[in-house]
């Protein structure tokens, strides 16, 4: 198509997306820049609180120990998603397809249910630990600090290493595998050889996505590190603490924190692009049965990861229905009393929940296939600085965007703090990202031919991309969508920030109940959630035809 046939309504629209990401995305993350470096005093340029951030031991040790669990955990994540993606892949495991599910469900679900289900179980109180105290006569004190930040972390985002791996190991060429074997190369030779080199540019990329996402989440060391403290909490404490806060310099440690998951993308980015091989997979690898033991073995070793990474799931539906004789203690009788109780003590809960989810998928769908058509289609300077803008949040922590919108919109003109409105707003800025990604994909593949074709016959621009384009686009893009409302649903560390008690949603309601010490409320909204998301699944495979799922 030549330039004098482009509809001038792609660049009003670009224009219109960009002023949006400039109110919404730029100008709150201006705001934490600002705070971060003026005295509130005197209104002069400041670096005190950097200042004071790098001169306190108490400070950079929250850095570090951050780092620290970090590293574990993705180190855990890669090695774990790596085998569990190669044997459920190459080997015929009974049941893989219901294994697929319950692996991605266990990645959908918040982590601080994990933590919360894991006190449950080895807590101080909690029934595993009784039973080790008891059998082997000891005081184990519960799963508190770093290695129980590390086991919830660990077992919540391997199956974001294995869905990449996974994918990558569907697009590979078995016809190589087959080539060694013909050499002389033995299993370990082919895995360490040929398969590991082909997947290992995946496995890092989704690992330093796992380090990205445990990095930046407070929840689950806020509630299971007690005395381990990570930079995350020392963050939230520093915003919402209720003995002391200190917004300037809760404002420096958002700028910090954006700071090194900024390198850490950027990083990703870099590995992706430097390592990436492009292969058709014309013999795709076929499952095959192992010899007995080995069989045997693989089984007991997959089903056990599955079950561990399950177990929060089955433990909060078990105790949603146990009723409490004391806050946190579960009498073995079951009832219906904590379901009567989170739906008449705040009844808006999961409406709200469900009603800001449906609003911003409905937003990020709209945005999201605009967003992408105009980045592929209609390349301009405006559209590429739009397509770049909207990264920035995929890159920014949930707490710190919670924090910036704080900042930005407490007062007129856009006076949006408290409001429903904000928090669909950062819903729906916070999961764009992944959609854009998606559309761009979906809209790689779909020929310019096709919608020339409809403008060559009088259609015009719109209503070509309207009748043509767009529903090429809509199946792939209401599957991803349906992900990306689970997600939604989930999301905690932006709405704490965000949320009053007219706008409480379910994972905030989860979270405050487990801080109260009601575990029982917590465990029937945690029920909720986890039945929407298995629902959703559910949806996805029947619109995809798919039975398992890899990204």
């Amino acid at each position: 198509m030549q330039d004098k046939k482009h509809s001038p309504i792609w660049t009003f629209l670009a224009l219109a997306i960009l002023a949006l990401f400039l109110i919404f995305v730029v100008y709150p993350l201006a705001m934490i820049l600002y705070k971060s470096v003026v005295d509130p005093g005197s209104g002069s340029i400041t670096f005190a609180n950097f200042t004071r951030f790098f001169t306190r031991k108490y400070y950079t040790n929250t850095l570090l120990n951050s780092f620290k669990v970090t590293t574990v955990v993705t180190l855990i994540c890669a090695f774990l998603g790596l085998v569990m993606a190669y044997i459920i892949k190459q080997y015929n495991i009974k049941g893989s397809s219901a294994l697929n599910i319950a692996i991605v469900l266990s990645y959908l679900s918040p982590p601080f249910i994990g933590a919360y289900s894991w006190i449950q179980l080895l807590g101080r109180k909690g029934l595993f630990t009784k039973a080790i105290n008891s059998l082997f006569g000891i005081q184990f004190e519960g799963i508190y600090g770093f290695w129980g930040i590390v086991l919830v972390f660990s077992l919540q985002s391997f199956p974001l290493v294995y869905m990449y791996v996974s994918g990558a190991l569907e697009n590979l060429d078995n016809s190589l595998n087959e080539a060694a074997e013909s050499l002389g190369a033995n299993n370990f030779q082919r895995v360490t050889g040929i398969i590991l080199p082909l997947v290992l540019p995946t496995v890092l990329a989704s690992s330093l996505l796992v380090f990205m996402r445990v990095f930046s989440d407070f929840g689950t060391p806020m509630l299971i590190g007690e005395g381990y403290r990570t930079y995350p909490v020392v963050l939230y404490n520093q915003f919402m603490g209720e003995v002391t806060n200190d917004s300037n310099f809760a404002a420096a440690l958002c700028v910090i924190i954006v700071l090194i998951t900024m390198i850490f993308f950027f990083l990703q980015r870099w590995i992706a692009a430097r390592n990436s091989y492009s292969m058709s997979a014309l013999k795709p690898m076929q499952p095959r049965t192992l010899r007995t033991l080995p069989n045997i073995l693989c089984h007991i070793f997959v089903y056990f990861v599955v079950f561990l990474a399950m177990l929060p799931q089955l433990t909060v539906i078990v105790t949603s229905f146990l009723k409490e004789s004391t806050p946190g203690i579960f009498t073995s009788e079951f009832s219906l009393v904590n379901y009567r109780t989170i739906f008449s003590k705040n009844p808006l809960v999961i409406p709200n929940t469900y009603l800001f989810g449906l609003c911003a998928i409905v937003l990020v769908i709209t945005f999201g296939v605009l967003i992408a058509y105009l980045a592929v289609r209609r390349k301009s300077v405006i559209t590429e600085t739009v397509d770049t803008l909207t990264m920035l949040p995929y890159i920014i922590p949930g707490s710190v965007l919670g924090i910036a919108f704080l900042y930005a919109f407490a007062k007129a003109p856009l006076a949006l703090t408290g409001t429903a409105a904000i928090i669909i707003i950062a819903l729906t800025v916070r999961r764009m990202p992944y959609t854009i990604r998606s559309s761009t994909a979906i809209i790689s593949q779909i020929s310019p031919s096709i919608e020339e074709a409809a403008i060559s016959l009088g259609s015009g621009e719109v209503k070509a991309f309207w009748d043509v384009t767009l529903p090429m686009m809509m199946p792939g893009v209401i599957s991803g969508a349906i992900m990306s409302w689970v997600t939604v649903i989930s999301e905690l560390s932006s709405s704490i920030m965000l949320y009053r008690a007219s706008t409480q949603t379910l994972t905030v309601s989860v979270y405050t109940e487990v801080i109260r010490d009601c575990f029982g409320n917590a465990a029937a909204y945690s029920t909720v959630l986890t039945v929407t998301s298995i629902l959703s699944m559910l949806l996805f495979f029947k619109l995809t035809g798919k039975r398992s799922m890899s990204v």
